[in-house]
């Protein structure tokens, strides 16, 4: 199953739209989107099943269900996926597009892209490709499971930071 979210915030009709185009030729996908309240003039899927906005419990288990992630490039999104393993594609939304209020998601998919696991659509014309070159891949480019905490080599330098003040 492929899980997208785009966060509960703003839609992300790019994002969604791409998807929606990929699993109308990939029939057989199953797909389950979070995509935000698209409002009256925003784009509904027809080809995945969605939901505007999906409880943490349920989301929880769709994200550990999921074989791959595809998300906006919210650090929210990466972090989940890199503490759970999973391979995620992200797309970064684009202030000139007024998809959100800056570019710092551009500068956020810059940094990730060259992490284990984290594989980046620059735009919407490159996520049905990618997503079916990620389907293809027998590991499905996943990543080493990150710690939700911080290193021992982190807190040290924090630790002697505040020591040294």
């Amino acid at each position: 199953m492929i899980f997208l979210t785009v966060g509960t915030q703003l839609p992300f009709d790019r994002l969604t739209r791409a998807v929606d185009d990929w699993c109308a030729a990939n029939p057989s996908a199953h797909v389950v989107g979070q995509i935000a309240d698209p409002g009256s003039e925003g784009f509904r899927p027809q080809h995945f099943e969605w939901q505007s906005f999906i409880e943490p419990a349920e989301f929880d288990q769709r994200f550990d269900e999921a074989d791959l992630i595809v998300a906006h490039a919210g650090m929210g999104s990466i972090i989940t996926a890199l503490t759970r393993a999973k391979p995620v594609l992200i797309m970064p939304r684009r202030a000139n597009l007024r998809e959100h209020r800056n570019d710092h998601q551009l500068a956020t998919a810059d940094r990730f892209a060259d992490r284990p696991g984290v594989h980046v659509a620059h735009d919407e014309e490159s996520v049905g490709p990618w997503l079916s070159r990620l389907l293809a891949m027998p590991e499905r480019g996943g990543s080493p499971r990150l710690s939700p905490f911080a290193s021992p080599q982190l807190l040290e330098a924090i630790r002697a930071f505040i020591q040294s003040s």
